[in-house]
């Protein structure tokens, strides 16, 4: 038996702090505290952006693992992360044209994708499954997807964390990679928390197919009309995980009651950066693909990915590409996509014909050009990520391009910004076309960008270029 004078005291103060504790548990969030899934360790380590990370890859033979990358198959490798080892880490290479394209000009700069549950069961880098090493495919300044997932952060778009990573294989350089988290389980718990909804990445089988359900269109309650929502969940999917996300489009398709169905909010503050980025290889473009969706109790969230080609750069698969920069960085915010298109894109044709969400759409495009542009942050964020990563683009032996074409390419970004944000400014005041038919009734008005050469960012040229130094580095890295 327990004596204490004080012990009523005693067991009352206990009960009083679990009980406090049992709150903090319960009510957390609702006081401000953010979740332990919110901060996981990674975040604090490898996407620390204000250093590059360094990551060795040991692979046994590399040649061979070049020669199989178009497969997209794993391999087990260990992986030094910051001078940390990971064994029996599943690596492939990872793309849709980039690693097509990589593969038909002979070079060797893949994309790459480390997964740590690959083969081992409950694998992880202090709480990741999996990440991406970003090979900048036609992105000669490096940070064009960097500064899309800058610019959705600072619009609350739930976006991946990213970092640059210096990486090496079996000691020797490969080159300069943007680490990407991947938008799997460690993501959605950092995101929405540890009772996350279902988490899609919509992706096309053919281009020549219709794809009505990569572009988010009902099409009847049958899941199986929608392989490529189901068959590419990133995890276990049940009838009724289904049957909520055929609802959700169901209500789409009518745009009654969008609030019931889709996250409008988030879905209009992700939009607004998407069409300033001009990125046409995503859901506002003819591919419709290049997007994650979120479904949490039959409400629609779209999340953001791949910007490699975004600022005006997109020209895979189209007939008659638009080159102009007067056009290109003019591109009306209210018609984002030709009407073949728009009409086909029901997140966001069918919410921007309603009037309280068309309004808010251009609200969150003037936060976004006072917040970000005029305010001179987008400058900032370039020009310290530049004076970051220059050591490394200067010496990187795979680059897709010259350390003078990477500089160019840095100096282009800034202006294709800062011309952007005028037209759209212009656009929102009235004193330029707001939509392609004022823009086809008016050729000409708009800024003038007449003296920006958009392939300064990232052209098919510079892959021609490239072919000899990175079979040169691919040789060295394949000896131990």
């Amino acid at each position: 038996m327990i004596r204490h004078r004080h012990i009523d005291l005693i067991c009352g103060g206990a009960i009083l702090l679990a009980l406090v504790l049992t709150g903090l548990l319960c009510f957390g969030e609702a006081l401000g505290l953010r979740p332990a899934s919110a901060a996981p360790g990674y975040a604090s380590r490898l996407f620390d952006d204000g250093r590059v990370h360094t990551v060795d890859l040991r692979v046994e033979d590399w040649a061979a693992f070049l020669e199989n990358a178009p497969a997209e198959e794993y391999i087990p490798c260990t992986a030094v992360i910051d001078g940390e080892e990971f064994y029996q880490v599943g690596l492939r290479a990872k793309g849709n044209n980039s690693l097509r394209l990589t593969e038909e000009y002979g070079l060797s700069r893949y994309s790459l994708k480390l997964e740590f549950d690959h083969y081992v069961d409950g694998g992880n880098y202090h709480g990741l499954d999996k990440f991406s090493l970003d090979a900048s495919f036609q992105d000669n300044s490096y940070l064009k997807t960097y500064l899309v997932y800058d610019m959705m952060d600072y619009m609350e778009v739930p976006a991946p964390l990213c970092s640059y990573a210096w990486v090496t294989v079996n000691g020797q350089p490969w080159g300069l990679f943007l680490a990407i988290e991947e938008p799997e389980e460690a993501f959605a718990r950092r995101n929405f928390g540890p009772d996350h909804g279902q988490l899609y990445k919509p992706d096309y089988r053919s281009l020549r197919a219709e794809n009505a359900d990569v572009a988010l269109r009902y099409i009847n309650d049958d899941p199986a009309s929608y392989p490529n929502l189901f068959d590419n969940a990133k995890f276990d999917v049940d009838e009724a995980d289904q049957a909520r996300l055929i609802e959700a489009l169901r209500v789409l398709s009518t745009g009654e009651n969008l609030e019931t169905a889709v996250n409008v909010d988030q879905v209009l503050r992700y939009f607004t950066v998407q069409v300033f980025v001009m990125n046409w290889d995503s859901y506002l473009g003819h591919t419709g693909h290049n997007y994650f969706l979120y479904e949490e109790d039959g409400i629609l969230s779209i999340l953001p990915w791949d910007y490699n080609l975004a600022f005006g750069t997109y020209a895979l698969g189209m007939t008659n590409p638009v080159r102009d920069p007067d056009v290109l960085i003019n591109w009306p915010v209210n018609t984002p996509a030709r009407g073949e298109v728009m009409l086909e894109r029901p997140l966001y044709h069918n919410l921007m014909k309603n009037r309280d969400y068309f309004a808010r759409y251009h609200a969150y495009f003037g936060q976004l050009l006072s917040e970000y542009f005029e305010s001179g942050r987008y400058e900032a964020v370039i020009r310290q990520a530049q004076v970051m990563i220059v050591p490394y683009v200067e010496v990187d032996p795979t680059a897709f391009c010259s350390y003078e074409d990477h500089l160019l390419a840095v100096d282009t970004l800034l202006e294709v910004c800062r011309l952007r944000s005028e037209s759209i400014r212009g656009q929102l005041e009235g004193n330029y076309p707001i939509t392609l038919a004022q823009q086809e009734s008016n050729p000409g008005a708009g800024v003038d960008a007449s003296h920006v050469d958009l392939r300064a960012l990232g052209d098919f040229d510079d892959l021609e270029a490239a072919k000899e130094r990175q079979n040169e580095a691919a040789a060295i890295a394949g000896v131990e």
